[in-house]
């Protein structure tokens, strides 16, 4: 009897275990990141890969030549799509990248992804990004990124995946200029408004279909053009972590998104219950047994 009843603790503990070591795993996705970028993809892959645990990054330039869609989807889960100075290849760089998301997998863009949106400031010659122009939550407001201080809106900022961590962030002038679509969900705001005088998003994203453009509106390069803590600062590297993170989960948000579902349990909740069921049904054989 002694024998079965460390055999029954020495289950139910490794079936609690395994239990929240499954939950505990779902909340991360590891995702294979590809950088997109005209200039700087290779520093920004670099920093990522030394600052952001659990995912990994890869540089792809795209200044004079274009991936195939089918190198992107075997190779990448997530896409980073930004620019320094805008450059003829951009539309052509869209079109595979809105084909990208429209498999189902996330593509996130950074500054300065708007001054070469078709709407973007006229001095900059835009070249427009195809049609994944169709598919990204903001439009720029006519004269994009203001190269004016950007502080985060402690304010604006929902509870979200993307803003999980982040309470605060800066940019001295690399960061802001845009303008949310309909339908596009603003998780955070920056303190400033755009040229319209409107609410400039600072942490957005859009699902259109399958697809899922998530926007981090500050130059995920400043790490290579600028200073930390003195151009640019607070929970950066956090803000892209997320992206990524929520890019790798499909930009799904869970029950809890749902007031209507159950709400999710723990991983230590969970561990506990398989306990406790496991006990409940060793004390009910038990029970038969003896009679």
């Amino acid at each position: 009897m002694q024998t079965r009843r460390i055999r029954f603790t020495t289950a139910a503990l490794a079936v609690a275990v395994a239990v929240a070591a499954t939950f505990a795993s779902g909340f991360a996705h590891a995702a294979r990141v590809a950088v997109l970028s005209n200039n700087h993809a290779t520093e920004t892959a670099a920093d990522f890969n030394a600052r952001i645990a659990g995912h990994t990054f890869t540089a792809i330039n795209v200044s004079a030549t274009v991936p195939t869609l089918a190198s992107l989807t075997s190779n990448y889960d997530v896409l980073l799509l930004f620019e320094d100075s805008t450059f003829a290849n951009a539309p052509l760089v869209g079109n595979v990248v809105a084909g990208f998301a429209n498999t189902g997998r996330a593509v996130v863009v950074g500054t300065f992804y708007d001054q070469d949106r078709s709407d973007g400031p006229p001095a900059f010659s835009p070249n427009g990004w195809g049609p994944l122009e169709n598919l990204d939550p903001n439009t720029t407001d006519g004269v994009g990124t203001a190269y004016a201080p950007r502080t985060l809106d402690p304010a604006s900022i929902a509870a979200h995946p993307l803003t999980a961590g982040v309470t605060t962030l800066f940019s001295d002038k690399w960061a802001g200029g845009n303008q949310a679509k309909t339908g596009t969900i603003v998780v955070a705001n920056w303190l400033q408004k755009n040229a319209k005088n409107n609410a400039d998003p600072a942490i957005a994203y859009r699902v259109t279909g399958a697809a899922c453009v998530i926007h981090i509106a500050i130059a995920p390069d400043y790490p290579t053009i600028g200073v930390v803590g003195t151009d640019f600062g607070g929970d950066f590297y956090r803000a892209w972590r997320n992206a990524f993170d929520f890019g790798a989960a499909a930009c799904k948000t869970g029950p809890a998104a749902d007031p209507t579902a159950i709400p999710a349990l723990s991983p230590t909740t969970l561990a506990l219950t398989a306990m406790l069921l496991l006990a409940c049904g060793g004390l009910a054989r038990r029970r038969l047994i003896r009679r």
